[in-house]
């Protein structure tokens, strides 16, 4: 299992705008056979920045999901709605793996 972080820094005005780009997310994920574990949205601290965390199988279904991304329609859509809200400024994204028991 890899799980991918990403941190992404906001423009703290749009943080609605940003909600709504995780909701649209979270089962595009699903769909290509990821688990979303969710989107973490400032509460107290920092106000510009968020996290996300999701998980697949491998880092090899992972990137079959990316490459699926760039052509599904809903993907697409999420795409441009965060192009044309500019709800976030840039993210970095880095890969875990998870150490149970």
């Amino acid at each position: 299992m890899i799980t991918c972080h990403i941190r992404y820094v906001l423009d703290p005005a749009k943080l609605s705008e940003f909600e709504r780009y995780g909701k649209m997310w979270i089962p595009l994920v699903e769909k290509f056979g990821g688990k979303h574990h969710g989107y973490f949205l400032p509460s107290e601290g920092a106000n510009n920045i968020a996290l996300a965390l999701f998980s697949f199988p491998s880092l090899a279904s992972y990137e079959e999901y990316r490459t699926k991304s760039f052509e599904d329609p809903e993907c697409k859509a999420a795409f441009r709605y965060a192009e044309e809200t500019r709800c976030f400024l840039s993210y970095e994204r880095s890969f875990f793996r998870p150490v149970f028991e």
